[in-house]
């Protein structure tokens, strides 16, 4: 699994997503847009609803995005703060063993006090912070036994990587805090998208919440219709060809990023998939919380990630990663199982079940469900990739 998020340069789309037989789908999601954008505020200057519609729509994205980014921030923070442990375990065990190796020294030092041969050299050494300083000074080295300067030998050695790894340590926690700092960025940053939609929506009086409502409505019926006309497609391509299997051809992630997957072309995908969107059919109705991986609740990309999870392959936690992890495919290629990808900046995923239709966890406010690919118009679709 690759631990690093891969460069996504914004507005670029992986070819072979979109097919001419979709342009009346997309079509049809810019007059959508069109009338929103031409809707008027109301006599007493408030916004319309279709224009609180577009806000509220807006701003959800945009916690998307922002929750994406949290998500990578906080799996950044997790591996460091791992990192910062095992070097301070390190460093702990490292400063016991200088211990003992001095109080050997000073054993040595005991004893030839003991036997009338110690020289103020020993003490002084036993002292000195920095000893190999000191036995560059002096001819101390030249009057110990052999045993003494294998002590002395170690001694030093060993003080040199222990300063060694706490000057590691104190960079990782320095590196630390910083990432600390981005994380509470990052979930500020969703808390204050989502409570500026919430604000927009609690403005909104019994009548206008119908309407909007109502639009809602108008959007999904649109949708469905879109998953119908897809899943023709799909069927009439099937009937063209009926022995042969679908032949992925476009751009593979890097290999080893996915652990246990199955053959993308063979019955073994199948299979997996089917235990992937088992588990996901099972999530239905939970509530959609970011930065959530379940088992209670989800975001996007955390129900992928279980999902696939249940099926004995192991995705990257953020859609930026995940997007890389597999073979892209045409969207009228896609089997149940694939990954869907949603806007240009890769911040939403689904789990794609067949027939035009996906599971997904969509926003807050919101419970894992089925839904159309098209839930926000066929321009949003970014790609779609088999994670084998």
């Amino acid at each position: 699994m690759a631990p690093h998020r891969k460069a996504r340069p914004a507005g670029t789309r992986i070819a072979g997503i979109r097919t001419p037989a979709l342009a009346t789908a997309a079509l049809t999601s810019v007059a959508l847009l069109s009338q929103t954008a031409d809707a008027v505020p109301s006599a007493d200057g408030r916004p319309s609803v279709e224009e609180v519609e577009k806000k509220v729509d807006d701003l959800y994205r945009r916690a998307g995005s922002a929750t994406e980014q949290y998500n990578a921030a906080k799996e950044k923070t997790d591996r460091q703060r791992g990192r910062v442990a095992a070097l301070l375990d390190d460093v702990a065990r490292r400063t016991q063993k200088l211990n003992e190796a001095r109080d050997q020294l000073g054993s040595f030092a005991a004893a030839q006090y003991r036997t009338g041969e110690a020289a103020p050299d020993t003490a002084t050494f036993l002292l000195a912070d920095t000893p190999q300083d000191y036995f560059d000074q002096t001819q101390l080295m030249s009057r110990l036994t052999s045993r003494q300067k294998e002590a002395v030998d170690e001694y030093v050695t060993e003080q040199a990587a222990t300063m060694s790894k706490r000057r590691e340590a104190t960079e990782s926690l320095r590196s630390l805090t910083e990432s600390q700092l981005r994380l509470r960025s990052a979930k500020a940053d969703v808390q204050r998208k989502l409570a500026a939609a919430r604000d927009l929506l609690s403005e909104l009086t019994a009548q206008e919440k119908a309407r909007l409502a109502a639009l809602e409505k108008k959007k999904q019926e649109e949708a469905r219709r879109q998953a119908q006309e897809l899943a023709r497609q799909q069927a009439a391509q099937q009937q063209s060809s009926p022995t042969s299997p679908t032949s992925p051809t476009a751009t593979t992630g890097s290999p080893g990023s996915s652990t246990g997957a199955a053959d993308s072309t063979g019955a073994s995908y199948a299979t997996a998939a089917a235990k992937a969107l088992t588990f996901a059919r099972a999530q239905i109705g939970k509530p959609y919380v970011w930065g959530a991986t379940g088992p209670g609740s989800y975001d996007c990309s955390g129900l992928t990630q279980a999902a696939w999870k249940a099926a004995g392959v192991s995705l990257p936690r953020t859609t930026y990663d995940q997007v890389n992890v597999g073979t892209t495919v045409p969207l009228t290629d896609a089997q149940p199982g694939d990954l869907i990808f949603f806007y240009d900046d890769i911040s939403h995923v689904g789990l794609y079940i067949g027939n035009g239709m996906m599971i997904h966890a969509p926003k807050p406010g919101a419970y894992v469900r089925e839904e159309s690919v098209y839930y926000g118009g066929a321009s949003i679709i970014h790609s779609v990739v088999r994670p084998a």
